[in-house]
């Protein structure tokens, strides 16, 4: 028999990278976190770690473990979760990932109605990008994760995960005010000549694939995931952005065009781990999430 305990100490030295991140982010003594996991390889009976310098590294086996204790824990938070809102949802907690433009647009809203119609039912927000909220969710630091996506995800991507659609985003082309350019205005090869603002490099590879598709590579002069520092670099004339339709809805810069793309946009999904049904409180949250996003619909700039 597995303890669970000693698979989250397993799961959390794999994630934080050594023992004394791990002991740390558990809130556990070193030797404790070494305890468990010395346990833990008697329990299996295969090394789980072995000696690099001072630190440690995790065996082949411990991979391979660490995958399937995921899946569990993840399974095990559920469970609890559904036996807590057996009584129904006068208690309950939602802890939530999601990017930081969602946070600033659809979660007041969805946070306000979940509060109004279930008081009892706590809510945790975290910031995080969808590949990092997945990570959490799957890990069971979240209850739930909001995503967006541009293209389909490749297989396996959600497994053990339900995905549910919530909007189609749009996406712009944002351009200094007073410049005006030959070629169309919503047109990604007009700007082909120009300095570009985009964010880190996993953050950009929907604009290096469309301008890629137009037949260039944008020159990345600026590097910023701050979607109000894009728009106020685009309108000291510094260069040329595309941001979605949720980052211009929390933030509008003066001095600044946007115009929309034809045929772009970023899908936005709530996940939660497991298959439906969702755990009581979880759906709850969703039903309050999906409402604010009918409310504002076609609230687009």
């Amino acid at each position: 028999m597995l303890d669970l305990t000693r698979l989250r100490v397993l799961v959390a030295v794999a994630r934080e990278g050594s023992v004394t991140a791990a002991a740390e982010a558990l809130h556990y003594a070193q030797p404790s976190v070494s305890h468990h996991l010395a346990k833990l390889e008697a329990e299996v009976g295969v090394p789980l770690v072995r000696r690099a310098g001072r630190g440690i590294l995790l065996t082949d086996a411990a991979l391979l473990l660490v995958a399937r204790a995921e899946e569990i824990l993840g399974q095990v938070e559920a469970a609890q979760a559904e036996l807590a809102a057996h009584a129904g949802l006068r208690t309950g907690r939602v802890r939530l990932a999601a990017f930081p433009s969602a946070l600033a647009t659809l979660v007041p809203d969805a946070a306000a109605r979940l509060a109004a119609d279930h008081p009892g039912v706590a809510l945790a927000l975290t910031e995080a990008e969808p590949p990092e909220a997945l990570t959490a969710l799957r890990n069971a630091d979240v209850d739930a994760a909001l995503i967006f996506e541009h293209d389909d995800p490749p297989p396996g991507e959600h497994r053990n995960t339900t995905v549910l659609p919530l909007l189609d985003e749009p996406v712009y082309v944002v351009t200094p005010a007073e410049r005006r350019w030959p070629g169309p205005a919503a047109d990604l090869a007009t700007y082909r000549a120009e300095n570009w603002i985009a964010g880190c490099e996993r953050c950009r590879l929907h604009l290096v694939a469309m301008c890629g598709g137009l037949g260039f590579a944008p020159r990345i002069t600026f590097e910023t995931d701050d979607h109000v520092a894009v728009q106020a670099l685009v309108a000291a004339g510094l260069g040329v952005s595309v941001l979605p339709g949720l980052a211009l809805r929390a933030h509008r810069q003066e001095g600044v065009r946007i115009d929309r793309l034809p045929g772009d946009r970023r899908r936005i999904s709530v996940a939660y781990y497991g298959a439906p049904p969702a755990p009581a409180p979880v759906a709850a949250f969703v039903g309050a999430l999906t409402a604010a996003v009918e409310a504002r619909a076609t609230d687009w700039p």
